[in-house]
């Protein structure tokens, strides 16, 4: 399951990308916005990150105009690992390196087809495990000493 989040500037994109999940047959859950009015994208990025955080969501995907505020606010909780992405190649290695677990993506930036061709690589791209997961676990306890 996927959690997908919004804000005004993201929205259009975000319809387009539940568009193709839908043609995928890939679940989610959209958490808004819906409507092009403007609105605030910490809103929408708390609660893509509480979703996923919590596990009722394995992954999420959050839109905006950028990208970077969205990215900010969900590598505020415990457990995600956001990235603001802006081509295929590197959401294979966001995935495969690091297990990024939220993806941002600025629609002021970014076709459909963009969109659409970054997320197929970052679903369809395996943890490497490894070395890399050493990697994460150092990030977890760099979390547990300096979040409170």
């Amino acid at each position: 399951m996927i959690a997908l989040g919004a804000d005004h500037g993201g929205y259009k994109l975000k319809e387009e990308v539940k568009r193709y999940l839908g043609e995928k047959q890939i679940k989610y859950i959209d958490l808004g916005t819906f409507t092009e009015e403007r609105t605030d994208y910490p809103i929408f990025a708390e609660k893509v990150a509480k979703k996923v955080q919590s596990k009722e969501c394995d992954k999420g995907i959050l839109l905006c105009r950028s990208g970077y505020g969205m990215t900010v606010v969900a590598n505020k909780f415990r457990g995600i690992r956001a990235a603001s992405i802006y081509n295929a190649e590197s959401a294979k290695f966001a995935k495969g390196d690091d297990d990024i677990n939220v993806i941002t993506l600025g629609g002021d930036y970014l076709t459909v087809n963009e969109a659409i061709c970054i997320i197929r690589n970052w679903l369809g791209t395996e943890f490497k495990g490894g070395r890399y997961q050493e990697r994460l676990d150092m990030i977890d306890r760099i979390e547990n000493e300096n979040m409170k």
